[in-house]
């Protein structure tokens, strides 16, 4: 099993690059679609600047069986901010306690398509401890069930 890895998605959002932006940075918005299919987001905090912090928390739903209950903690700092255009942050999964599971970096790009906006995602992810390969290995296929649920809610 993989210890790193990065991957790069994109989608077309039947938005503005600023309706699309605000789905990123708006807690509010955020917890509407942030993480894999059947994970609710109890707790979501940004403060949306250089240096500013990121905590996200996803909780397990009973769609997920065995899962349902567990909660999965992220947190990160903003390295780069340009308004509707990009946003890079750090990330690092964490357990209830703070030990930092798997870390990484996460940019994501804004450019008008159209009537639309198409988001570019590359996020990478380097194991800390050793159930982190297992982590790593759903990676793709979470960001993926992640960003249709942002489709779907934003159009």
């Amino acid at each position: 099993m993989e210890n790193f890895k990065e991957i790069t998605i994109s989608r077309k959002l039947n938005v503005s690059p600023e309706q699309a932006w605000k789905a990123w940075t708006d807690p509010k918005e955020i917890a509407q679609w942030w993480g894999p299919d059947g994970v609710t987001i109890p707790v979501c905090e940004i403060d949306l600047k250089v240096g500013g912090k990121l905590h996200i928390v996803m909780l397990a739903g009973k769609e997920l069986g065995p899962m349902a209950g567990q909660r999965w903690p992220m947190q990160g700092i903003f390295k780069e901010v340009k308004n509707a255009e990009k946003i890079v942050f750090t990330n690092q999964a964490i357990d209830e306690v703070g030990t930092i599971l798997i870390e990484g970096l996460t940019s994501v790009v804004f450019e008008k398509d159209g009537g639309g906006t198409k988001i570019t995602v590359t996020t990478s992810a380097k194991g800390k401890v050793p159930q982190a390969p297992q982590m790593i290995a759903g990676m793709e296929m979470g960001w993926n069930q992640q960003l249709d649920k942002l489709v779907e809610n934003i159009g």
